[in-house]
């Protein structure tokens, strides 16, 4: 069952004692409004359908040339899809009038390359000189593979797509380097064949994906202990299948140990007013 819209902070089942308080899943606004009240701190997957969704990466003017560079040499994992002036909090291409400092469900804070907080509102650490760097999201190709009639067992079960790291190392640029970061959807094989075929028209979503198989051959010891996510269950006749995965560029956060950066909180992306067929190739 997919979560009711109305559910609030991170409560999966969408209960609460005044029941159902917001219809926030068919807007990306409407939804991003409820992150900005915090009536919302949950993952997005399965929200606002048909809209792009996206990864975002905040850190020091002194440090964006070298991230540029990195996304440049890596864009199954970092594709761009808008980049904010010095000190800029509205992403004027995807979400004219949104707020990146109050309009997503949670964040991440590093400083030195560790998670030091994961607040739901960042606008008390705002500076002027942090560039934010919208990446696209395999969320933006969900609606596509439902349409198609492929099941996501991650929007039914948790709202959490599960993510690995790899042992496949990114291109590095300046100090950003590090392991490529995977999300994973099972499918039978025809069905994997079939998802190949839809997501390789939408870079934006990471294309096509990188790998489908044996989790062996990425390094990937244990399927049922993602690092980030929830795991989902899979049954005999289906196989893992995996896509670059945004979270990447936050393990090239850790390795590059930057005094002061904020990222999304894996699963709690931002949500942008373009749609996803905009983004198809």
């Amino acid at each position: 069952m997919r979560y009711p819209y109305g559910m609030t902070s991170n409560d999966p089942t969408g209960n609460s004692p005044d029941g159902p308080r917001n219809d926030f899943g068919r807007s990306p606004r409407d939804l991003r409004l409820a992150c900005r009240s915090r009536n919302y701190d949950g993952p997005t997957s399965g929200y606002a359908p048909g809209f792009v969704q996206a990864n975002m990466v905040i850190l020091p003017a002194g440090n964006a040339a070298d991230f540029r560079l990195f996304c440049e040499r890596n864009p199954k994992p970092c594709p761009v899809l808008e980049v904010l002036d010095p000190g800029a909090v509205e992403p004027k291409t995807i979400a004219p009038g949104a707020d990146i400092r109050t309009d997503l469900p949670r964040y991440r804070v590093f400083r030195e390359g560790v998670v030091t907080d994961e607040p739901t509102d960042i606008r008390d650490l705002w500076r002027d000189d942090l560039v934010t760097f919208m990446l696209g999201c395999s969320f933006v190709a969900e609606k596509a593979l439902t349409d198609a009639g492929l099941l996501l067992p991650h929007i039914a079960e948790t709202g959490f797509v599960p993510m690995y790291r790899t042992t496949r190392q990114c291109t590095p640029a300046g100090p950003f380097r590090g392991p490529l970061v995977v999300s994973m959807r099972p499918f039978t094989p025809e069905a994997a064949e079939r998802a190949m075929a839809i997501t390789a028209h939408y870079p934006m979503a990471h294309g096509a994906p990188v790998h489908i198989g044996d989790p062996a051959e990425l390094g990937i010891r244990d399927i049922g202990d993602p690092e980030f996510g929830k795991p989902v269950t899979m049954r005999d006749d289906e196989l893992t299948v995996f896509w670059a995965c945004g979270v990447t560029p936050q393990e090239a956060l850790v390795e590059a140990k930057l005094p002061f950066a904020i990222t999304h909180s894996p699963g709690h992306m931002f949500v942008a007013d373009i749609t996803s067929e905009s983004t198809r190739i």
